[in-house]
């Protein structure tokens, strides 16, 4: 199934390493055991508490600055020219 990288992108991708490194270990030993479980009732234990995990490790994650959209971008500009 390959549960574990895909959990690895997304601890990467919310920069979240270094805030919350236990549960960052906590949700790849899950998901490490939800890629190994042949149970369905196993599994749905371990995807219950993993999915519980990574949604305290999006809790803690810092924001992340918004792709500027073009508009975006521009008015930013406008702004910051006329002192705003």
């Amino acid at each position: 199934m390959d549960v574990e990288a895909k959990v690895l992108a997304e601890i990467d991708k919310l920069r979240v390493g270094e805030i919350a490194p236990g549960l960052v270990a906590l949700a790849l030993e899950l998901a490490r055991q939800l890629d190994e479980c042949e149970a369905p009732t196993s599994a749905a234990v371990v995807g219950r508490e993993l999915r519980a995990t990574m949604l305290e490790l999006r809790k803690v994650a810092p924001p992340v600055a918004a792709a500027a959209d073009p508009l975006d971008q521009l008015a930013a500009k406008r702004k910051k020219r006329r002192g705003a």
